[in-house]
């Protein structure tokens, strides 16, 4: 296997970042301990009911920080407005919301309005999706107009901003990489300027390996070319699992296991922000997994929420549930709003 010395650019980068190597088949006790392997044990069932997931400690999703990207009630949004979303969600016990464009096919409506909602409902906005780049100058993307998606995030109250774009501007080798790590650092910039966070949330694809150089994660270029302080990440936990069953080997065949976990325990501060979605694992599927209400998949989130409330600060980060393409998008917030709200510290998983 491969180490990061035998690429020095690399390698040096990392040591700057505090990073461990970019070498992605290192194992979990080798990264960060046997003490967080035993933590980071995931993929087992978490199909356990709601009694067996209570336990006697407080719980693991701490009161303001559970929220729910929009782009699951997107039907929604459309048929009821978003007064009539945020009343259903401030009912289902959630706390912030996430956007995914700030109209969602309503028609006209006023930051001031959504504040106003947000406000009238208990809500907080948390972030936004906006696009990364695009060959129209006049499209809504940090590339294009970052100080109109800046004033937009601010009018919002908003203390993240991101992309849920990869960094696939360039193509994806490890300079293309690092020349879009150079603009997100930029962005990072504009908006700390402001009183805010830049964010990148990642698919399954970020974790593949550069078409130049096989033996290369992709993540880990990103992660090491970006300045920490600067450049945010939310964890899709849902797709970095997926990336764990696609790209635990390289193009070659060979092992380079990875577990997303120890991405977040190497540096809890860079990810304020994560989706929670889950799947049930399918070996039939090309993804491993197949989409479906959070606590009704194989994703251990109780093992998850305890091992990063365990870090320092653990307790500052904010869970976003999500689902791409719900049966029915108001049961899906609800049910998955009721599951994370059982977890307890302590519950048996």
């Amino acid at each position: 296997m491969k180490r990061a010395q035998e690429h020095p650019e690399l390698a040096e980068t990392l040591r700057r970042r505090r990073f461990l190597g970019v070498a992605a088949g290192a194992t979990a006790a080798t990264l960060v301990g046997t003490a967080t392997a035993n933590a980071a044990q995931t993929g087992t069932s978490a199909r356990s009911d709601t009694t067996a997931q209570k336990g006697r400690g407080g719980p693991l999703v701490p009161r303001g920080h559970l929220g729910i990207q929009l782009y699951t009630l997107r039907d929604q949004v459309q048929s009821i407005g978003f007064a009539g979303v945020f009343k259903e969600l401030a009912r289902y016990g959630y706390d912030q919301v996430e956007f995914a464009g700030y109209t969602q096919g309503t028609g006209d409506i006023t930051l001031k309005q959504l504040t106003r909602l947000m406000r009238d409902h208990g809500l907080r906005g948390i972030g936004s999706h906006v696009g990364y780049y695009s060959d129209d100058p006049k499209a809504y993307t940090f590339a294009t107009n970052l100080t109109q998606v800046l004033d937009d995030a601010e009018a919002l109250g908003l203390p993240h901003v991101g992309t849920a774009s990869g960094p696939w501007r360039y193509g994806s080798t490890v300079d293309g990489w690092k020349r879009c790590a150079e603009e997100f650092n930029t962005y990072g910039a504009a908006a700390k300027a402001r009183g805010m966070k830049f964010y990148q949330h990642n698919h399954a694809e970020e974790f593949s390996f550069a078409t130049d150089r096989p033996d290369v994660r992709l993540y880990d270029v990103l992660l090491a070319e970006t300045d920490p302080e600067l450049v945010h990440l939310e964890m899709d936990i849902y797709w970095a699992y997926v990336g764990q069953y696609r790209f635990g080997k390289r193009v070659d065949g060979s092992p380079a296991p990875f577990e997303p976990l120890d991405y977040v325990l190497r540096a809890p501060h860079r990810y304020p922000l994560f989706h929670v979605k889950d799947g049930e694992h399918d070996e039939t599927a090309t993804d491993g997994y197949r989409m479906v209400d959070v606590g009704d998949g194989d994703i251990d989130y109780r093992r998850f929420l305890t091992a990063v409330g365990r870090t320092h600060g653990g307790r500052r980060h904010h869970w976003m549930v999500e689902h791409d393409e719900p049966a029915d998008s108001l049961t899906t917030a609800r049910r998955s709003a009721r599951y994370l709200r059982s977890l307890r510290c302590g519950g048996r998983g």
